[in-house]
């Protein structure tokens, strides 16, 4: 591995791919299908969707990239658990199953995610990846591959952490550093022996430093994020993770109807939240060492603010993500985030997000409380089905 970043192509499941190709080809003459409404992405923002879309015995489809549903989930490292527990990370109508006080491991929730589908017969189309969304003759066209579907409303129901982000001087490191984004972290078997530097200080780059620093010597570079003041696995924590941050600070007081909400977004969607489950006291008591934030390279090696030049064999870049939004062709977007209000584009009517960081509330996306924004768009595609009837 020789350490520089690059984009990969992930393997599918040939039969599956094959039997979408044909499926592909046999429709590229066909005339376009149409669909009332489209549902881009069957995580569980897009099931969320699904699911009250169903209720309303309204047609659509939701169309979902991967191979399987939760593949994204399956993805991430090997010991990832939810931060909340299993009792609030069910969708609407169907609990999660299992101890209600357990921390549900990525694969739990993967499953889950492919049996809530299953469960009230949502109509996923996997291995559909869109290529492009566009308006045409008053209704949206959606590419996706071979094939041209057309509706009258889109639900884009992607979160907004799709494409790594890793700062450009990345493959500035010498090319023996072992260099991997979070998003591709798995284990420890994909480092080298020697050092790790985690880029980033919020949960993931704790969690995965917590994981290595027993093994390795580890450094973790990035600003204070703060922590909640509570250990959420304890009793304490169960009361007032439910009773105080959810279903009140997270849910109801910081939304986009509050000022202290519309206050408090700008700096949780481009800074993130606090820590959750590991505390600052437990990656010091474990050995992790806190330095300043990276500010380049030098000679091939990590350079921080402080003028420090650590010798490190591996980086693991827990820098977040970005929105992965070009495939959408319509001037909706300002700064990069789309214009909307609670996942209504005005400017464009029929077209919808659900899934973003902080779409109305802190708690958006958040699995327990995605329902509230899918219910609000679907009201809305509701509304206009009648309008359009009358």
């Amino acid at each position: 591995m020789d350490g520089r970043i690059a984009v990969t192509v992930r393997g599918r499941d040939a039969a599956a791919e094959r039997a979408t190709e044909g499926r592909l080809e046999a429709s590229a003459d066909a005339r376009p299908e149409r669909v009332e409404t489209i549902v881009v992405g069957a995580g569980q923002a897009g099931l969320s969707v699904g699911y009250h879309l169903a209720r309303r015995g309204r047609p659509f489809v939701i169309l979902e990239g991967n191979a399987r549903i939760g593949d994204l989930w399956r993805r991430r490292w090997d010991s990832l658990r939810l931060f909340t527990p299993a009792r609030y990370d069910g969708l609407d109508g169907m609990p999660f199953p299992g101890d209600p006080h357990g921390f549900p491991t990525k694969n739990e929730m993967a499953d889950y995610l492919g049996s809530y589908a299953e469960r009230f017969g949502l109509p996923v189309r996997t291995n559909a990846r869109v290529d492009r969304l566009w308006h045409e003759n008053g209704r949206f066209v959606l590419s996706v591959g071979r094939s041209r579907l057309e509706a009258e409303n889109v639900v884009v129901a992607m979160s907004s952490f799709q494409t790594p982000r890793v700062p450009t001087f990345a493959n500035e490191l010498d090319p023996a550093i072992v260099q991997v984004h979070s998003s591709d972290y798995r284990n420890l078997s994909q480092l080298r022996g020697g050092g790790v530097l985690i880029v980033g200080a919020g949960n993931s780059g704790s969690e995965i430093a917590r994981e290595i620093v027993p093994r390795h010597a580890t450094w973790m570079a990035g600003r204070d994020v703060g922590q909640i003041p509570f250990r959420i696995g304890g009793l304490a924590g169960r009361l007032l993770l439910v009773r105080l941050v959810l279903r009140v600070l997270f849910h109801r007081v910081l939304t986009l109807s509050t000022p202290l909400g519309r206050k408090v977004r700008p700096r949780a969607t481009s800074q993130g939240g606090p820590l959750i489950r590991v505390k600052t006291k437990d990656l010091d008591a474990a050995g992790v060492k806190r330095v300043p934030r990276m500010a380049g390279v030098r000679a091939g090696r990590p350079l921080l603010e402080d003028g420090q030049v650590l010798d490190v064999a591996n980086v693991i870049w827990c820098t977040g993500f970005e929105p992965a939004h070009a495939w959408i062709d319509l001037p909706v977007f300002e700064g990069g985030e789309p214009v909307q209000r609670r996942g209504v584009v005005e400017s464009h009517p029929g077209l919808y997000f659900v899934g973003l960081h902080f779409l109305y509330a802190l708690s958006s996306t958040m699995i327990h409380a995605v329902g509230r924004d899918a219910a609000y768009v679907v009201q809305d595609i509701a509304s206009r089905v009648r309008a359009g009837a009358a």
